[in-house]
């Protein structure tokens, strides 16, 4: 997958990922502030503005580094800030590749959570986007030979989101709720949850991940 297959891969997700946003709110509203959804939305149209323009030739890093800004620019808040340090720790794997092949994408998805989890001063059990991520991320670089990494990973967040309901949050103002936040899904991860199975749902084969084979 090069740089140009990759921004199509993602304005195709996005397109799928924002009819996602009134559940993200609702989830948000029962834990936080409650601007999940408008979050992902402002943020997802400008990231497909900012790929519309992005030179054909571009690089896959560039292509993600393009996104960060995107997104950041487009929301003041927390969740955006973090986002986009993700998607830059994650380009720094990439550097000049300008193809992605084997071990890059779970690469980039490692860097991602780790970023996220510094950023954020946040682990898995502290009931965040975390509890999707790491076991996507892991999923991503263990997969079997021949096994789609990308069904793996949606396994591995989709646990990840149903384990999440029976933790107490403890960051963010969701850790406000205390124990009244037992029960209830964490909207982060099921955000990340979403972000895949729409990568799935509107992709080719081409665009979806299968270890043992070269992504280009």
């Amino acid at each position: 997958m090069n740089g140009n297959d990759l921004s199509t891969a993602i304005r195709n997700c996005l397109g799928d990922f924002t009819s996602y946003s009134d559940e993200l709110g609702e989830l948000d509203r029962a834990l936080g502030d409650g601007d999940l959804g408008i979050t992902v939305s402002l943020g997802a149209a400008a990231v497909e503005e900012a790929l519309a323009v992005l030179p054909a030739d571009s690089t896959p890093a560039e292509v993600v580094l393009a996104c960060a800004k995107a997104f950041a620019n487009a929301n003041p808040s927390t969740m955006a800030a973090l986002v986009a340090g993700a998607l830059l720790a994650g380009s720094k794997v990439w550097g000049a590749s300008t193809s992605l092949a084997d071990g890059q994408i779970g690469a980039f998805a490692v860097a991602a959570a780790e970023s996220i989890s510094q950023r954020g001063k946040s682990k898995i059990g502290d009931k965040t986007i975390l509890d999707a991520m790491f076991p996507a991320a892991d999923a991503l670089v263990n997969a079997a030979a021949g096994e789609s990494a990308l069904d793996a990973a949606i396994n591995a967040a989709e646990a990840g989101v149903i384990a999440s309901k029976e933790l107490q949050s403890r960051r963010g103002r969701a850790s406000w709720l205390q124990e009244r936040s037992i029960g209830l899904q964490d909207p982060g991860a099921t955000a990340f949850l979403r972000f895949l199975q729409s990568w799935k749902a509107t992709n080719t084969p081409a665009a979806l991940i299968t270890v043992g084979e070269n992504t280009k």
